[in-house]
């Protein structure tokens, strides 16, 4: 399970590295096998890529009327490897679409993760702040 903010650089080529805390359960869980794909509130996620055959088959089932979410979803997917320091290379194409530059975000969302670009991040955090919470979370018992 993944969980905890990371504030993270990415490198001149667009690597970044999984911070340590996360790399034993990654290896263990896939090897290092990852796999990067758009998420629809404009980061990327990322996932072990067992997390990532479960969540692409429930993309799969979905309907018809959803074939744009599964192009975003699917047709973005691109499989990645963690190098032996913990790197990982984001894709060109997924950095553009997220606006990743260089200071990002990774997020534990228990099975996954959520990569940001850090101003961004904090950009929509902040709006949700200043929204209020949704009734959901207003009827949570903490």
């Amino acid at each position: 399970m993944f969980q905890g903010p990371s504030s993270l650089s990415l490198d001149a080529k667009g690597r970044l590295s999984v911070p340590t805390r996360h790399r034993d359960a990654l290896l263990t869980a896939c090897a290092g096998a990852l796999t990067i794909t758009k998420h629809p509130e404009g980061c990327l996620m990322v996932f072990p890529r067992t997390e990532w055959e479960k969540f692409r088959d429930r993309v799969t089932g979905l309907p018809m009327s959803a074939q744009w979410w599964k192009r975003i979803f699917l047709g973005n997917a691109m499989d990645v490897e963690m190098d032996a320091t913990g790197r990982v290379l984001v894709p060109p194409e997924l950095r553009a679409a997220a606006g990743l530059t260089r200071e990002a975000m990774l997020l534990g969302m228990t099975t996954y993760f959520e990569l940001w670009d850090q101003a961004t991040y904090e950009a929509k955090e902040a709006e949700a702040r200043q929204a209020g919470m949704p009734q959901a979370v207003q009827d949570f018992v903490f």
